[in-house]
């Protein structure tokens, strides 16, 4: 069976649904599967679980689920310059969950891996282990984290074969591929789609075996925060 699919609404259409958990790929507006979420919008899927690295901004990309209130909880590291989702989160209509973003992709990366839990020192002693398990190994204490999946992952690569296996483009790259692997259900939106054999195996980041669904999309690519290096 094919894992390529015409657009995003063929991609979602069989799969979403209100409560869904949905672990989405990028940072800010770096790396992220704009058409997916496009269509998510669209479709106006309520009480989504969300785990993201931030909350996206500019009106663009994530931020539309926080506009239209789709977004019930929240796992993440930044809400960042996301104002409705920070208002969302004071008013107490928006449940957040922050961990600190090395553990955020510890715990995403060890989800993918089949490893329900891990220990790490980052937060100790602050409200980050408030009600979590500590564990002492050579004399220091370590905090329980446990490791994230979701209903579906949504990644963007620069490349896929036939097979799903994919190739990411520089800062792009970002949390894609761990979020590639925690999905029971992983979709990619790509520039490109190549025929199997085109790709060279050692440049491959992340294995089709990992990837059940391709679309090809169209990319806006807005720039976040453009800055200018002043000439010498």
């Amino acid at each position: 069976m094919s894992k390529i699919y015409n657009c995003a609404q063929e991609a979602l259409r069989d799969i979403i649904h209100d409560g869904i958990s949905i672990m989405v790929g990028g940072f800010g507006l770096c790396g992220i599967p704009e058409n997916l979420i496009a269509e998510i919008d669209r479709l106006n899927t309520q009480k989504i679980n969300l785990i993201a690295m931030d909350a996206g901004g500019d009106g663009f990309g994530l931020e539309t689920w926080f506009e239209d209130h789709q977004v019930s909880h929240f796992i993440t590291s930044y809400v960042g310059t996301n104002k409705l989702a920070s208002a969302q989160m004071v008013a107490g209509t928006l449940e957040v969950e922050l961990r600190p973003q090395g553990t955020l992709a510890e715990a995403i990366r060890c989800g993918g891996a089949g490893i329900p839990a891990f220990y790490t020192r980052t937060g100790y002693q602050t409200i980050v282990a408030e009600g979590k398990p500590i564990k002492s190994f050579d004399g220091r204490e370590y905090i329980e984290e446990t490791s994230l999946t979701a209903d579906i992952a949504l990644v963007k690569a620069y490349k896929a074969d036939e097979e799903g296996n994919l190739i990411y483009r520089k800062t792009a790259r970002n949390s894609n591929p761990d979020i590639a692997t925690a999905g029971k259900i992983t979709i990619v939106e790509v520039e490109e789609i190549v025929p199997n054999g085109t790709l060279d195996p050692d440049f491959i980041h992340t294995p089709g075996i990992y990837v059940d669904r391709i679309v090809k999309g169209k990319f806006t690519k807005p720039i976040e925060h453009l800055c200018f290096k002043a000439r010498k």
